[in-house]
């Protein structure tokens, strides 16, 4: 595995550095990949396999937002065509978008974070250009963000054949994306209205629920105090996958969860528990790790006039070689645990700005369902519900859950 972000971060298996006081990792996770870590200074408190390469499911529409979230208004509007819609791939969580309607592009992000829309994707990812064209985008951006596990080939996150990121990767873009007030936004809005077909003149609209069970709940879960987000996934390939971030006293957590063995809502529970140990930890135990800042941020720090800049300089070539040689490592000049760039306290303070002053805190995520959650998510108004062949997120039965096991030869999102 990849050392990028720390040494420690590339060994197999758990990695947490206790110290007195510390609470003990939950027993029996099951998941193949975890990370906790503080989202406000980068410290990863506790890894599991942080940088094993697996299927990401739609938690790769993360990175999918933070590529395409600020290429478009939201009051921009778009006409579905067949040819979009035809592109969705079998099996896939539909938010029920149709041919010749027309959606405002916050309609189609909602559709992207609540549904997990592969419907909406296409659409957003026509609207970029095509599919090779937001491939390479998102390529591009994962490698901005130091994620280096990450191969993208679906840009809905859907299983194909050398796809693949990381616990490591993906809390990049969950913590790249908490930046922007519209990702904040879409990740942290439990239900909405989405808008339907004309009957008799006037365009009616139906409900949708987010299918992050941490911020919804379902009948044998409870809404997570102090969540605000993030993003939930589930393909054959990948399993059960979710990013989400919470927030406790002032302090805000976000927590990885890869393919856990569990069956029904079991990374949902098994996050529950990093988050509680995390809430708990915090204080008595050393970093393993770092999350790095963008290369940009790394790149702006190294700029002359500033410290790190003005230090390398007088250095005469020995910092660069030395900072060539860690960049060749760790992905660009990575952040350990024992030293923090410049660059990378400009990053912290930035996210830790807007965390504290637009933050969606706890008041979001209330004791049981939000008020007006649907029990069944049907299609339009008046229509049947999709049974979309076995979709394991978009899909819900009467009592709010998933429609059981996956089928095998399905490959889902």
């Amino acid at each position: 595995m990849s050392d990028v972000g720390g040494e420690q971060l590339a060994r197999p298996g758990t990695q947490v550095n206790s110290g007195p006081g510390a609470p003990e990792l939950p027993k029996k996770l099951t998941a193949r990949s975890w990370i906790v870590s503080d989202a406000e200074s980068g410290d990863i408190l506790a890894a599991h396999n942080a940088h094993w390469k697996l299927a990401p499911a739609s938690t790769l529409k993360m990175l999918f937002a933070d590529t395409l979230l600020p290429k478009f208004k939201k009051t921009q509007e778009h006409k579905a065509t067949r040819a979009e819609l035809a592109r969705v791939q079998p099996g896939s969580s539909m938010v029920g978008i149709k041919e010749g309607l027309t959606y405002t592009v916050h309609d189609l992000w909602l559709g992207v974070f609540l549904k997990s829309g592969n419907d909406a994707v296409h659409v957003l990812t026509e609207m970029n250009g095509g599919k090779a064209k937001t491939v390479a985008d998102m390529q591009a951006k994962a490698e901005e963000l130091g994620a280096a596990d990450t191969v993208v080939k679906e840009p809905d996150g859907y299983d194909a054949k050398g796809q693949t990121s990381s616990a490591y990767d993906l809390t990049l873009f969950a913590r790249e994306g908490m930046k922007d007030e519209d990702f904040r936004e879409y990740a942290s809005t439990p239900t909405a209205k989405f808008p339907g077909e004309k009957k008799k003149g006037k365009r009616k609209t139906f409900e949708i629920q987010n299918t992050n069970r941490l911020l919804t709940g379902d009948y044998d879960i409870d809404v997570y105090k102090g969540i605000a987000g993030i993003k939930n996934g589930n393909t054959t390939e990948a399993g059960s996958t979710f990013t989400g971030v919470a927030e406790r006293d002032g302090k805000v957590l976000l927590v990885t969860m890869m393919n856990p063995k569990g069956g029904h809502n079991e990374v949902y529970r098994e996050t529950a528990k990093l988050f509680d140990w995390g809430f708990k930890a915090t204080g008595t135990v050393q970093p393993v790790g770092k999350l790095v800042p963008p290369k940009s941020s790394r790149e702006d720090a190294k700029a002359p006039g500033t410290a790190e800049g003005n230090q390398a300089g007088g250095a005469k070539g020995a910092s660069d070689s030395e900072d060539s040689g860690k960049a060749g490592r760790d992905g660009g000049g990575m952040v350990t645990a024992l030293s923090i760039t410049a660059g990378s306290l400009a990053v912290i303070a930035l996210l830790a700005m807007l965390v504290k002053r637009k933050w969606p805190r706890a008041d979001i995520a209330r004791r049981g369902r939000p008020a007006g959650a649907i029990e069944q998510q049907a299609g339009h108004e008046g229509e049947p519900e999709d049974k979309g062949d076995g979709n394991a997120e978009g899909s819900v039965d009467a009592l709010g859950g998933d429609r059981g096991e996956i089928p095998a030869e399905k490959k889902l999102e």
